[in-house]
């Protein structure tokens, strides 16, 4: 029989001449507890990839074709503004009708 206590960091078993306590600090305790998580995610996701592998398709997405709706796209109704008075090169575009949205 062992009995683990978290909050000390303690382990606790009989032995042949008594009770064995084994002990650790909490920064090995998080550096163990942090490696072991890193190997179970990665042995997860090494027995998940050959079947998203397989459910998936490859998809060329077409670079012309917008992706949502608010892509970007030219306005038709934009209020041109010089920013720099010293450079009017330098200008902004403010959309001068909002969306209902």
């Amino acid at each position: 029989m062992v009995i683990p206590n978290y909050t000390y960091l303690k382990l606790k078993m009989l032995g042949p001449n008594g009770v064995i306590t084994v002990s650790s600090a909490f920064s090995h305790a998080l550096a163990c507890d942090r490696e072991h998580y890193e190997l179970a995610t990665t042995v997860v996701n090494s027995s998940k990839l050959p079947q998203l592998e397989e459910s998936s398709a490859l998809v060329v997405p077409d670079c012309n074709k917008p992706t949502s709706s608010m892509a970007f796209r030219p306005l038709e109704q934009a209020k041109v503004l010089g920013i720099d008075a010293a450079n009017p090169t330098k200008m902004v575009r403010i959309r001068t009708q909002l969306s209902t949205k």
